[in-house]
């Protein structure tokens, strides 16, 4: 699963977590996120190791928030993810051609600024505010 689909999945899952009244198995989280469960706990221990999340096993076990949604925001699930950002060089481009020889420097810094200001945008929601925003649009 790509970065920008890990971070979504990964939203979901403790948006999901911060409106429910007790613990969520990963079958009933994969339901909501039509995927495998296998992916969702794969996606969980990845919050897991950030102590975002907390996990019972047995019969009675499933998943809960360690902290209150207001105090995760999305700005440290997305930098949990521990991958390569949004905006990704292509590998390859020719030393040889004018453009291809400069391209990865003329982009890397667009790209770095431009990861900056995606980053300080996300730095300024939590998952109470998705939590807060989905349950508004569910009683429209």
């Amino acid at each position: 699963m790509n970065t920008n689909q890990r971070f979504a999945v990964s939203v979901h899952i403790l948006t999901l977590l911060a409106a429910s009244d007790g613990l969520l198995t990963s079958a009933a989280i994969a339901e909501s996120v039509v995927t495998n469960p296998v992916v969702i706990r794969r996606t969980l221990a990845s919050l897991r190791e950030r102590g975002l999340v907390r996990s019972r096993p047995g019969v009675n076990g499933g998943w809960r928030l360690l902290r209150a949604p207001g105090k995760i925001g999305l700005c440290e699930v997305y930098r949990s993810l521990e991958q390569e950002g949004v905006l990704a060089m292509h590998s390859h481009p020719n030393k040889k051609c004018r453009v291809g020889a400069h391209i990865r420097d003329s982009l890397n810094e667009v790209f770095t600024a431009a990861q900056m200001e995606m980053e300080k945008e996300l730095g300024k929601y939590t998952v109470a505010d998705i939590l807060e925003d989905v349950l508004a649009r569910a009683e429209k």
